[in-house]
Order: structure tokens, then C-alpha cells, then sequence
């Protein structure tokens, strides 16, 4: 353990980072704000991903207008088109909760995020150590910035899983770099790992890992970031799953992980998607 950090208390702080996470998921909104979704393997989906494919250098969406639903917003259960992400107010809170508790507790340790997609989660995360005054820890983006890849065998969880055609998932890093500077929060404690995680994890440059987010859907995308990350973790830290109440994969990954590893530490739940547990 590293000494505990006093936080930064005071309205200030809460309003930052409150209206941080408003912004990120474009929360209260109201009008063109989300992204149309096509029945998977359906005639216009495939029709879309055609023109998306055609005119792949250009930002083209399709998107219908509405009222705002605060409840799945909240939750994450909608897609704003603009948002920098998707996971809704609930899964920043909790990337919040345990940061603050990290450096509160003096867990040493990094913040990284598997899977990163326009890269909000990581701004807010960077956001809260900068809302607190802390300049040794760093935020690092680990994705493969061209979507997430095609079932390759491995694993019999992820056979037929269509992620990888989903082109909306494909976000440069120049895009999510120009995401961190539009918030002012694009600094030398963001570092950026690209590539497919079974390339850059295991010898990723990272030493301590206090707080550890996975976000890539697939049972092989969470095996990859988990089997060379955990060991990073220390006593302490936490361990957040995006995707374990969305994606029946990946919560297989986790279970079948856990289980080989021994693991009992309680998992909690953020919402619908969302589970999380702390090193013990």
C-alpha cells in the first residue's frame, strides 16, 4: 500500500465531475441523440454495413429522434450518437467510486481500460484524478482502435459472435485523442496501447494496476486483457466488468477465470451490465 491521499472535497468537485459524466453520455439531451441499430444479420443491416464500408472515411450514422429517456441513459441502455460513451451515468459512478477509494485507501496503481471505444470512460477516469489533484497515476487506453475482431477458434463462447461487423465500433486513436483534448484532459498521464490485446498486454508497459476496467464484449477480448493484467492488480484494487450482464461470453470469460484462479471475492453489481469486485 502506498500512503493514503487526502480527496479533494467541496461542491466544486462534485459539479465537475457531475456534469463531466453528463457531457460524456450526453445525458439530458434532447432531439437526434440515438444511433439507429439494425436487427443483427438482418437485410438492412447488411445493406447498412455495405454503405458504412463504401464510405468508410467519412462519419456517417443514421439516427432517430426522440425523447430523452433519463432512466436508460442512466443505465446505459441507450446509444447516443455524439456521446464519447455508451455506458451510461451508473458505470461512470462506479469508475468514480473506485478510483476515489484507490487513492483514498493508497492502493498503488494505474487506471486502464480494455476496450475503449470513443474513449469517455477513460476521459472521465483522467477527469477524476485531475478533479483531485492526482499527477502520479496514469490513465492508459488499451484498444485496437479498428473494432473488435473476428471469432478465431479459441474459444467455442464466441462462435458466431458478430462484433467484429459492427463498423461503429471502429474508432481511430487520432478520434479518441481529439475526444481527450476537447475536455483539456489530453496529457502525458494518458498513454495509448494499440493493437489487438493478445499483442500489446502481455508486454504492456504498465507496473501496477489499481484499478482495472474490461470492456471488450468477447470471451477472447476478456481472457486476453485478464490472464496478463490481473497479476498487475494488487490487494485492494478493483476489477470492473462492463459487459458481464450484456454479453454471455464474456461472463463465462470471468466465470471460468475466477474459478481457475480461485477467486471469491464478492462481485457486485453496477446495473443491468455492469459487475465489479475488489481484490482481496
Amino acid at each position: 500500500m502506498s500512503s493514503p491521499a487526502s480527496l479533494a472535497t467541496g461542491p466544486a468537485v462534485d459539479l465537475y465531475l457531475t456534469t463531466m459524466a453528463k457531457m460524456l453520455t450526453r445525458y439530458g439531451f434532447e432531439g437526434r441523440n440515438v444511433t439507429v441499430k439494425f436487427p443483427g444479420r438482418s437485410y438492412e443491416g447488411y445493406l447498412w454495413n455495405l454503405l458504412r464500408i463504401a464510405t468508410r472515411d467519412r462519419d456517417v450514422r443514421i439516427v432517430e429522434s426522440g425523447e430523452f429517456d433519463a432512466e436508460r441513459r442512466a443505465n446505459g441502455r441507450d446509444w447516443p450518437a455524439d456521446a464519447e460513451t455508451m455506458v451510461g451515468l451508473k458505470r461512470l459512478a462506479n469508475v468514480r467510486q473506485c478510483l476515489e477509494s484507490v487513492i483514498a485507501d493508497g492502493v498503488p496503481g494505474d487506471f486502464i481500460e480494455t476496450g475503449a471505444w470513443r474513449g469517455g470512460t477513460c476521459i472521465y477516469a483522467r477527469a477524476v484524478l485531475a478533479a483531485h489533484g492526482v499527477t502520479d497515476r496514469t490513465v492508459w487506453v488499451a484498444d485496437s482502435f479498428q473494432g473488435l475482431p473476428a471469432p478465431d477458434g479459441r474459444f467455442e463462447a464466441d462462435a458466431g459472435d458478430q462484433h467484429h461487423t459492427k463498423i461503429d465500433l471502429a474508432i481511430s486513436v487520432e478520434q479518441v485523442q481529439e475526444n481527450f483534448a476537447r475536455y483539456e484532459l489530453l496529457d502525458d498521464q494518458v498513454k495509448f496501447l494499440k493493437g489487438w490485446f493478445s499483442d500489446t498486454l502481455p508486454t504492456a508497459p504498465v507496473e501496477q494496476i489499481a484499478v482495472l476496467r474490461l470492456d471488450g464484449d468477447m470471451y477472447a477480448s476478456t481472457v486476453d486483457a485478464l490472464e496478463p493484467l490481473y497479476d498487475k492488480v494488487p490487494v485492494g484494487g478493483y476489477i470492473i466488468v462492463d459487459d458481464y450482464g450484456a454479453v454471455k461470453g464474456c461472463a463465462q470469460a470471468i466465470h471460468d477465470f475466477r474459478e481457475a484462479r480461485g477467486i471469491t471475492d464478492e462481485i457486485h453489481e453496477i446495473d443491468w451490465a455492469g459487475v465489479y469486485w475488489r481484490k482481496s
